[in-house]
């Protein structure tokens, strides 16, 4: 049984009803494989047996060196990369994606272009969701407020916001905390573009979000343990992309122009 035909009654009641919907939308929306996506196990594993090693790198450089902030900044800048990426990439994703579709051969552009509606589907959802959420809380104050005169019909509005409004902004909340790590690793489903597409643009956010990021973060250590760990993690990210681009050309016939 797949994600979208899961019955309502599986996901639970309540809050944790709410928050086990805003994980499936989220995996619906972000995690459904398109017609330009190509899924290998290999990279799979290698991709988070890389994040594994570089979560555990900097962990054991943090213990020996230290960081500003301690450990409460670790966690500080983790959360903040986590929503940062998405941002970003909402940012700097539209550049490469047009540089990406220019440097593909001609008849292979209106196919390709044809196909941006399922990164922008993720992208509406990303940034409507929330915005939704917070329209309808914030209208339902400002209707409160004008019904000032109107106690009767002023209680029925803060019902309503506290029955339907929170829910939807609990929802909504969720949504984005489940669909932010999900939106950075399938890059806003730009793979059903072009199944190379992702690697290229995992390798240009990972550098902006170093530079965005510059200093944050960092060990105490010798200047050459700052260096390796300002470097070492887009560095091996770019690595692993290259190897996916590599494995894509060589194991599916996948190419950037092709």
């Amino acid at each position: 049984m797949t994600e979208r035909q899961r019955p309502a009654a599986e996901e639970g009641h309540g809050c944790l009803g709410i928050l086990t919907n805003a994980r499936t939308v989220a995996h619906t929306v972000f995690a459904t494989p398109g017609p330009g996506r190509v899924a290998d196990p290999v990279v799979d594993r290698v991709q988070k047996a890389r994040a594994v090693v570089g979560a555990l790198t900097t962990f054991l450089l943090i213990s020996v060196y230290g960081v500003d902030g301690g450990w409460s900044a670790v966690a500080e800048d983790g959360f903040t990369k986590l929503f940062l990426a998405p941002l970003v990439l909402i940012l700097v994703g539209p550049l490469v994606v047009a540089g990406f579709i220019w440097y593909a051969p001609p008849s292979h552009r209106p196919l390709l272009r044809a196909r941006l509606r399922y990164p922008l589907r993720a992208i509406a959802w990303f940034l409507g969701a929330p915005a939704v959420a917070v329209g309808a809380v914030i209208g339902f104050a400002f209707l409160a407020k004008v019904l000032d005169d109107y106690y009767l019909a002023q209680m029925l509005v803060y019902l309503v916001t506290l029955v339907v409004g929170i829910p939807v902004l609990v929802w909504a909340a969720a949504f984005v905390f489940f669909a932010s790590g999900a939106a950075a690793r399938y890059a806003f489903n730009t793979a059903d573009v072009h199944a190379a597409l992702p690697a290229v643009l995992t390798a240009v956010l990972v550098w902006v979000l170093n530079l965005v990021q510059l200093g944050d973060g960092l060990p105490n250590g010798p200047l050459a343990v700052r260096i390796a760990a300002f470097l070492g993690g887009p560095a091996s990210v770019t690595a692993v992309s290259c190897w996916e681009l590599y494995i894509l050309r060589n194991r599916y016939g996948v190419r950037v122009r092709g």
